[in-house]
């Protein structure tokens, strides 16, 4: 039987609260009624976040995310390893993306460098819970009130971590989960951003108008249309899985942490994802010389694994002459081996044993 590099964690609660919902032939509603607007307020409850706004996918939240700073012709900070959304939604909002280097122990955003790339044209920064693993610090958010200059975080695979004692989701102006079905959180589809900002009654208003196609002032029929958006309202069968899977995050989660602190002391490989208690592991990496070879030889042992990710600035859309060499060599290197809460003892001991007998092969 193949062991699977990510599947979603589910039972009949998500089983009885789908036909509900498929029942009830309420669907969707643009407005963000329903059981929408009920997952958006217990995620807020359990983030503790100012406002949260549920959206249908982590891209569309950064994207929402970075539009509501007007970045036209700026530079936004961000780490090339991760997935493309990161970089796709500072372009998307007339930015110029500027990469910079990773902390090769966590691969998160080495925020020594942050501070020398700043710029007067400096807008955001970005730094990504880079599986899970918290990139905020207390430095990044000092700088931040030093230059003024807001942080949005790319959360996509950090629902349930924690950074001091509070939850992600708590800390910057702006921050971008994503449910994709092999996350953390699963949906169907879905997205969210959780805001922490004086003015967040007002920005919540902005992005209601945002994921629904710019609509405004709605009464009945009437509504006004001021600035362009976009279809990224979640819909009502997401949230129902939502819901149930928001009820059991903090087990889900503990149940990955066990797999990774195992992992993590028998895994007999130098550079490897270290062990966290703040971290939501929604994948453990390894990072191997022959990459090809060990993976081709895990798929015959029936095991799945990954590589997550390609360095983005390596893309032919981003690529210029920047050298990031640690990012460059981890992309070569990094393999993602299975990470789920379904993955029973004996398959989480048989793939430490296939790792630690061909890493070096």
């Amino acid at each position: 039987m193949k062991i699977k590099l990510f599947e979603p964690f589910i039972d009949n609660a998500e089983k009885t609260a789908v036909m509900k919902a498929l029942e009830s032939k309420f669907w969707a509603s643009g407005s963000g009624s329903g059981l929408v607007k009920k997952f958006e307020q217990k995620f807020q409850r359990f983030v503790n976040a100012d406002e949260c706004l549920a959206v249908n996918s982590g891209t569309a939240a950064l994207n929402i995310a970075v539009s509501l700073l007007k970045i036209k012709g700026g530079e936004v900070i961000i780490p090339s390893l991760s997935f493309v959304s990161t970089a796709n939604c500072v372009l998307q909002n007339g930015g110029k993306p500027i990469f910079v280097e990773i902390n090769p122990k966590t691969l998160c955003i080495d925020e020594k460098t942050i501070e020398k790339s700043l710029t007067k044209n400096t807008k955001a920064i970005i730094p990504v819970h880079f599986g899970g693993m918290p990139a905020i610090t207390d430095k990044m958010i000092k700088l931040s009130k030093k230059y003024k200059i807001p942080i949005i975080e790319d959360a996509a695979h950090a629902a349930g971590a924690f950074y001091k004692k509070k939850k992600i989701g708590s800390h910057g102006f702006a921050v971008c989960f994503s449910f994709h079905p092999v996350k953390n959180l699963s949906m169907p589809t879905g997205g969210l951003i959780a805001i922490n900002h004086k003015n967040h009654k007002s920005i919540r208003n902005e992005i209601e108008s945002k994921r629904w196609c710019g609509i405004t002032n709605r009464t009945n029929d009437e509504y006004e249309i001021k600035e362009l958006g976009n279809n990224y309202y979640m819909n009502e069968i997401s949230a129902a899985v939502g819901l149930e899977q928001l009820k059991k995050l903090n087990k889900m989660n503990s149940m990955r942490k066990k797999i990774a602190k195992h992992y993590s002391s028998e895994l007999e490989i130098e550079h490897k994802m270290p062990y966290q208690k703040e971290c939501s592991y929604h994948l453990y990496w390894i990072c191997v010389k022959n990459r090809k070879k060990f993976r081709e030889i895990l798929k015959n042992e029936g095991v799945e694994t990954g590589t997550h990710y390609k360095p983005i600035h390596t893309f032919s859309l981003y690529k210029n002459h920047e050298k990031l060499p640690i990012t460059e060599r981890i992309g070569k290197e990094i393999v993602t081996i299975p990470m789920h809460p379904n993955l029973t003892e004996s398959q989480v001991d048989r793939i430490i044993t296939l790792t630690n007998k061909f890493t070096n092969y």
